[in-house]
């Protein structure tokens, strides 16, 4: 699975873990497993705020976008991510959320 992120500054976190064609979003199941090979499914079809744009099946594998939230203080590899291939199932290891407060302290003290 193909996983585009699209930062967002939110309040809410999210966790996201992957299951074969499966993902489940703070603990909600999205199954696209009966999504055919070469299909797209449209934004509209999927009930959830955390999916941006259509759901694709490509080359058997499935490939979407989904909310990325943030903190205030976010790095920039969160602010600016990298897709995610995940090749095993479990936990998806996403950006953090916000730099930690003592680097925060650290980076203003230098300044």
């Amino acid at each position: 699975m193909k996983i585009n992120l699209a930062p967002i500054r939110m309040d809410e976190q999210l966790e996201v873990k992957v299951n074969g064609d499966s993902i489940w979003l703070n603990g909600e199941e999205f199954d696209f497993s009966p999504l055919p090979d070469g299909a797209i499914l449209p934004h509209g079809a999927i009930d959830s705020k955390w999916f941006v744009g259509k759901v694709y099946r490509i080359n058997g594998q499935i490939e979407l976008t989904i909310l990325l939230p943030h903190g205030s203080n976010a790095p920039h590899e969160t602010r600016f991510p990298n897709p995610i291939t995940v090749t095993t199932d479990g936990v998806v290891d996403l950006p953090p959320y916000n730099i930690p407060q003592e680097e925060v302290s650290e980076v203003l003290d230098e300044d």
